[in-house]
């Protein structure tokens, strides 16, 4: 479906410093140009101009091979989308005097507790959401993912407590999401009531976003719900596939909020304009939420691309400057879906972006394109250019030799060759086992049952081959020590390994022999 909301009449009442060329067929050859280049399997893209929805575009299918097309109103997962929503149940929280952004977490989760006992004194409901906390990029996250995982929120936080810091509480930035699990919980006991209605009270249900489903729900009856894929040699293919009932999922604040093109560009609307939601969230808390809390590093790519001078966090959204105008924004990955949010505050423009497959180029370049049109409409920069600027990073990437070596020689080893067999526990990932599987040897999660894999062995290394997991996702294997002093490690293969496969934080200690086969 297509649509375009704007007529000659609004255009005219557009500053003439903003002024653009009407969208509809421009969108619409940016959106297929994204198509074409990624091979996705369906999206949904919302522009906004001047605080009115002036197009959305809809491609592709909800699952590979099947007749259900994506429309306007199907679900995809937003992930890391969903902070901001987090952080505006918070501030909803706080505007209703039931707490305060400087409480102390441990005034509403006395049971919180980090690796430093003084962090845990000190760090504030508002240090949950701006990635200060020291913690390492991703600390912890593979208590969240691989999903479907037996880790509750209880786990989540008990855990954050044996996660190790690699810089000093508030000195830098590093992307997490277990304490946005933990802004969650903080959120459920100042209002007592769980998140996810929470989630419906302070959001969904004022802002009209009525397709969004978080907690538990049912999308056999919900309907219209796209699939993740993922991409191989034979191209899409589907990955896990919802069930009847959707559970609710223990990082929900950090990223499990599923909401359709058309609920996102109301919550869109709602932040651009206080006029769209009036009452919702007063002028102190708006601004709290879009204040740059926390610097980030500039990438070269911000600074040759957008000439960017200025790049921070807010409460769940990043900040920064692109061609000298106020950018907001944020992205969201999770298992096999892509999404993308920016907005320039100044114009009240902006632009929404929902992939169910391997979008993660797709959604940077056809973003990048979208807002050219605004910040530098005179460059005529397209999906194709930025899409070849890609390309050439990643030439200048292999050039240097920053590309996942070839593994395809390795063989699984055998048993017999391994001899620090056994079960070996971590304090907070907990017990995986090393252990013969008929003529292999196979390391198994007690905890993650999709983290499988074959033992396998190249050049004298070790490595896990992962049965459910990409091939990005495979780890070296390192065994030290014998019998009961053994010890394990993990480390990436792939240096461009997504960070939440967080390896470098398990520290596994042998703790008994592999169960007697009988």
């Amino acid at each position: 479906m297509q649509r375009t909301l704007l007529g000659l009449a609004l255009l005219a009442c557009i500053p003439a410093a903003f002024a653009t060329p009407a969208p509809g067929d421009d969108i619409d050859r940016l959106v297929d140009q994204a198509m074409a280049r990624y091979d996705l399997p369906g999206m949904a893209v919302g522009v906004i101009q001047d605080g009115r929805v002036v197009h959305i575009a809809t491609r592709g299918q909800l699952a590979v091979d099947a007749p259900d097309t994506v429309d306007a109103d199907t679900l995809f997962k937003i992930a890391s989308n969903t902070k901001a929503m987090t952080a505006a149940v918070l501030a909803r929280l706080v505007q209703a005097g039931k707490l305060r952004w400087d409480d102390p977490v441990i005034k509403h989760l006395p049971q919180f507790a980090m690796h430093d006992p003084w962090v845990t004194q000190n760090m504030q409901v508002r240090d949950l959401l701006i990635h200060n906390s020291g913690l390492g990029l991703g600390a912890g996250d593979l208590m969240l993912w691989p999903e479907p995982n037996q880790f509750d929120r209880a786990d989540i936080i008990a855990g954050l407590a044996h996660l190790k810091p690699v810089t000093s509480f508030r000195a830098g930035y590093a992307y997490d999401n277990l304490l946005y699990v933990v802004a969650g919980e903080v959120a459920a006991a100042a209002a007592g009531k769980p998140f996810n209605q929470l989630l419906r009270q302070e959001v969904f249900a004022p802002l009209g976003m009525d397709g969004c489903q978080a907690g538990d729900w049912s999308p056999t009856q919900v309907g219209n719900v796209a699939q993740p894929h993922y991409r191989t040699a034979r191209g899409n293919v589907l990955g896990r596939v919802d069930g009847e009932w959707e559970a609710d999922f223990p990082s929900m604040a950090a990223g499990g909020v599923r909401c359709s093109v058309n609920d996102m560009l109301r919550w869109s609307q709602a932040l651009l304009d206080a006029g769209n939601a009036p009452g919702w969230l007063d002028a102190r808390q708006r601004r709290a939420l879009w204040t740059a809390h926390m610097p980030m590093p500039i990438s070269q790519r911000l600074r040759d691309w957008d000439n960017t001078h200025f790049l921070a966090y807010g409460y769940g959204w990043r900040l920064s400057d692109m061609d000298g105008q106020w950018k907001v924004a944020h992205t969201g990955t999770l298992s096999g879906m892509y999404s993308s949010l920016a907005l320039l505050p100044d114009r009240r423009n902006g632009a929404v972006i929902l992939i169910n497959g391997e979008g993660e180029a797709a959604r940077t370049t056809l973003m990048q394109a979208l807002l050219k049109r605004w910040t530098a409409p005179a460059a005529g920069l397209d999906v194709n250019h930025y899409a070849d600027r890609l390309d050439a990073e990643r030439g200048a990437q292999v050039a240097a030799g920053r590309v996942r070596p070839d593994t395809s020689a390795a063989r699984p080893v055998p048993p017999a060759q391994v001899a620090a067999q056994g079960l070996y526990r971590d304090p907070w990932f907990g017990q995986v086992s090393l252990c013969p599987a008929g003529d292999t040897l196979q390391w198994a999660a007690a905890r993650s049952p999709r983290m499988l894999a074959t033992v396998k062995q190249l050049g004298g290394r070790l490595l896990l081959d992962w049965h459910h997991l990409g091939e990005d996702a495979d780890a070296w294997l390192q065994l030290d020590g014998q019998g009961g002093a053994a010890t394990m490690q993990l480390s990436a293969i792939d240096p461009d390994i997504d960070f939440s496969y967080d390896y470098p934080d398990l520290r596994f200690e042998r703790v008994a022999d592999c169960p007697s086969v009988r």
